[in-house]
């Protein structure tokens, strides 16, 4: 170990040596060699050498301006404005009486149950947003099991958004205690709302719906409705709508 000592400092010392001479015994300072250029030199001929890499320099680009306060303003002012689609959600409003089937039983060949109501829809808001009001009576199964008219109401919103140029729609009634939301598009050659969403009736048990509601005439319109089951899309309901005269 001492000789090993011995052997450390000694070489540090010629190093420091080494280093210091070119200071004293050099009137011109040389160029150091490239280390890459040096290693390459020094390969055998019948191997790859590499060559010193130059930086890559990319030209910055300016970071894009933001509108200003007086652009975002004027374009917020326009997304507020009124367009058609607010107007054929206008169509559907008034008083009217419906007729509602359902498919609940599993067997497919079971006939649907019926049953009658009312809904009211209106403008909100100068007609940026549609609420309808909904009333009935719906056979519900009793504590003994059998079918029993059960009070039923529920309430819609609706509307057209500017900004993600979708319709949509929302939903709340008396049977439950959350809300769900749908979003859609608007088909001309079938005059026919198509809205998607999804549904949790139990925790942890969402399902795919979608809502097509097509307008017949100013004065009916009717409603169906689907449900993803096991991955196949299956008809539950359709609400046949007539205007009160």
């Amino acid at each position: 170990m001492k000789a090993l000592s011995i052997l450390l400092r000694t070489l540090s010392f010629g190093t420091m040596a080494l280093l210091a001479m070119p200071c004293f015994g050099q009137d011109e300072v040389t160029k150091p060699i490239e280390p890459i250029k040096e290693a390459a030199e020094k390969l055998p001929n019948d191997e790859p050498k590499a060559t010193p890499q130059t930086a890559v320099t990319e030209p910055m680009t300016a970071p894009s301006a933001q509108p200003s306060e007086a652009d975002m303003m004027k374009q917020m002012m326009e997304l507020s404005k009124l367009n058609e689609n607010h107007k054929l959600l206008g169509t559907l409003a008034g008083s009217w009486t419906n007729v509602v089937k359902m498919w609940m039983n599993p067997d497919p060949s079971a006939p649907p149950t019926q049953s009658s109501g009312t809904a009211v829809r209106k403008p909100l808001m100068g007609g940026r947003y549609f609420q309808a009001d909904f009333t009935g009576k719906f056979p519900m199964p009793g504590p003994d099991g059998k079918a029993k008219e059960m009070d039923f109401k529920g309430m819609s919103l609706e509307g057209y958004d500017n900004v993600k140029k979708k319709f949509f729609a929302t939903w709340i009634d008396s049977m439950g205690t959350g809300l769900m939301y749908m979003e859609g598009s608007y088909d001309p050659t079938e005059k026919a709302f198509t809205f998607t969403g999804e549904e949790e009736m139990m925790p942890g048990m969402k399902m795919k719906v979608r809502e097509v509601l097509k307008v017949v005439d100013a004065n009916h319109h009717t409603l169906e409705w689907f449900e993803d089951r096991g991955g196949k899309e299956v008809k539950t309901m359709e609400i046949n709508y007539t205007r009160k005269k």
